[in-house]
């Protein structure tokens, strides 16, 4: 999660270099390692350094191969002996010590701006071309890595952290009101290419961005596949080996150092993960330290996650720490910088992330999250496969699984309709808030807006897996991923998602619902023997009940509708008309909507100014005061 930033004065000015240096010197806490930055006339490039893999260890950044093409990059490269055959098969040689960001720099001048269709991995990287006074950047295909940009005052800003791009003179505060708008109205910015800042925009995941003739031009370069062709073999066990090979691909790639965590949960995604890992650490030359985080309830909620967790930890030889979050209470410690978020959140638990990525921060600068197991191996329903299947198919798919598992498989005709029904109902954790301002609801047509969001279906639609496109292309999942990002957690750790490996997702979008998609049962016959059975055998569980709602039905909590409002939460809220949640009386999807003025009118009253944030700052020491319990497996 290295730090990366870039200016085109596009009037021809000569770099400002203190500006550039300030701006780079903004983004130390996540890339503690190294300092740089390099100009060259009206351009300039900036790189705080977090060596995250092993190639890392030599790497410098900005950097060039001859001096004309130069590149600053937060990017981790996949599969890089594919990479470098293609490379050498075009005449690129010295590839072997060839850093990530080096290969990204060979692949540049072989196949130009086609680079990113030849990269796999996590990337956010900005490339000038001094040959053709040409800038090109881009971001990876899901979106892991993060970029914004700010085109204003004759010169577009760019970096992969929001704050420092607020740091330039030229990029103002005022407000991007329909980003607040879609805060209010379901929490999270509907617009993937905007942020909350009018002058500071997103480039979206799979999108490139390249300056010429004096003006940015964003165009895609890849979408998630629709097609659905189904891969079809001929024993049951081709696919678990399969599955197994591109899995311990995506977990190999991202193991290239020698200490990394996982957040283990007690169910099948994560743990599968740590057990690919441990399976990987046995067969390589360099010693791989391993160690789990799990967040528990031992009171406040019914959870189990302590006691599945700690067996698969056992089970596997590892340690694992719990993060204990009964005792957090609602909006604990907002005040506190590390809180701080770029951009309004709804999260009243936020404490208990921060507290997660501080103790493994101080562990690891790699964890591998299970995210997004669910999307990758949620089933369609019976009317889906033969909407996508021949129908001869589809029936033979239904009779080899009733013979295999003695039961109908759990995909009936009706699930499809109710579904229907649920889309076209207004929806609980949706409903239109009360308390918007007049003035502010009139001028954006918001009642319209909401109307238009409820009711609109995704443009693409995979043809045998919707549901799992759905997820992975909407644009909640975006957000979700920026939440872990370094440049808005504040500490210098780099999460890794194996499950969003592109060759992973392509495979697993195209084997047969049945059985493999039903109750996860390809994670279930890849890991029996090696898991502890009860979790192999364990169905799909949630934690039983809301922490944020739990915590508002105990005693003391009217501060919550009581809550000091800043002058600026009246441009949208009508602070009086919000009702009141304490003591729980309206249930937890009406409360959760009524909790959204007091975080907005957190983020409002914190807001300004930016402050320039150190390592010291954040006190990352290694002994984090958190509530947290350590076990080491049982031998």
């Amino acid at each position: 999660m290295s730090g990366i930033v870039g200016i085109i004065n596009l009037d021809g000015a000569p770099i400002e270099r203190q500006l550039l240096q300030q701006m780079t010197a903004f983004l130390a806490y996540r890339g503690p390692d190294a300092q740089d930055i390099w100009s060259d006339g009206h351009v300039g490039f900036g790189h705080t350094m977090l060596r995250t893999t092993f190639e890392s260890q030599r790497e410098r950044q900005p950097c060039s191969l001859d001096g004309q093409v130069w590149i600053t990059a937060d990017a981790r490269v996949d599969d890089r002996a594919s990479l470098t055959q293609e490379l050498k098969a075009r005449g690129r040689d010295a590839l072997e010590s060839a850093t990530d960001v080096e290969l990204i720099l060979h692949a540049y001048h072989v196949w130009g701006e086609d680079c990113v269709k030849h990269l796999l991995g996590d990337f956010a990287f900005a490339i000038w071309d001094g040959r053709r006074q040409r800038l090109f950047c881009a971001h990876d295909h899901f979106g892991v890595k993060l970029f914004y940009y700010a085109y204003v005052a004759h010169c577009l800003v760019f970096s992969n952290t929001l704050n420092c791009l607020r740091v330039h003179p030229a990029v103002s505060n005022d407000l991007n009101e329909l980003a607040i708008a879609d805060f209010l109205l379901s929490s999270f910015n509907q617009d993937p290419a905007t942020t909350t800042f009018m002058d500071i925009q997103r480039l979206p995941p799979g999108h490139s961005l390249t300056w010429w003739e004096g003006a940015p031009h964003i165009s895609r370069y890849w979408s998630l596949p629709t097609e659905g062709q189904i891969i079809r073999y001929k024993r049951s066990s081709d696919y678990v080996d399969h599955f197994r090979e591109l899995l311990r691909q995506a977990v190999g790639d991202r193991l290239r150092t020698d200490r990394v965590a996982v957040w283990m949960s007690g169910g099948l995604d994560s743990p599968t993960l740590a057990a690919t890992a441990c399976e990987l650490r046995e067969n390589q030359s360099t010693p791989l330290g391993l160690q789990a985080y799990c967040v528990v309830y031992d009171r406040l909620l019914r959870d189990e996650e302590r006691h599945y967790a700690g067996s698969v930890a056992q089970a596997l030889g590892i340690p694992i720490r719990y993060l204990v979050a009964d005792d957090y209470t609602l909006f604990e410690r907002w005040d506190e910088l590390e809180l701080h978020r770029p951009e309004p959140i709804q999260e009243p638990m936020l404490i208990k992330q921060v507290d997660l990525v501080k103790q493994t921060a101080a562990y690891s600068r790699v964890v591998l999250n299970g995210e997004d197991g669910d999307a990758v191996l949620s089933p369609a329903s019976m009317v889906e496969m033969l909407r996508g299947m021949p129908f001869g198919q589809v029936i033979a798919d239904v009779g080899r699984y009733v013979f295999s598992y003695r039961r109908r498989p759990p995909l009936g005709l009706g699930i499809y309709a109710k579904l229907q029904r649920w889309l076209r109902r207004k929806p609980q954790w949706f409903p239109y808030p009360s308390w918007l301002n007049p003035d502010f609801e009139v001028r954006y047509d918001l009642r319209r807006r909401w109307q238009e969001r409820m009711n609109t279906k995704p443009a693409a639609m995979h043809a045998t897996r919707p549901g799992a496109h759905r997820r992975l292309t909407q644009v909640l999942w975006q957000f979700f991923l920026e939440f872990y990002d370094a440049g808005v957690t504040l500490y210098p750790l780099e999460v890794r998602f194996p499950y969003l490996d592109l060759r992973l997702v392509e495979y697993l979008l195209a084997i047969p619902t049945l059985p493999w998609c039903v109750n996860k049962e390809l994670l279930r016959a890849a890991m029996r023997g090696t898991l502890p059975e009860p979790v192999c055998l364990r169905p799909k569980t949630s934690v039983a009940g809301h922490q944020y709602y739990e915590l508002l039905r105990q005693p003391g909590m009217e501060w919550v509708d009581n809550f000091h409002a800043v002058p600026e939460l009246a441009t949208y809220i009508q602070r009086e008309v919000v009702p009141q949640v304490a003591g729980g009386m309206l249930g937890p999807e009406k409360s959760w909507l009524h909790l959204r003025p007091l975080s907005l009118n957190y983020w409002l009253q914190y807001l300004e100014p930016v402050r320039l944030i150190s390592r010291s700052t954040l006190q990352l020491a290694t002994n984090p005061q958190n509530k947290e319990e350590s076990h080491e497996p049982a031998r």
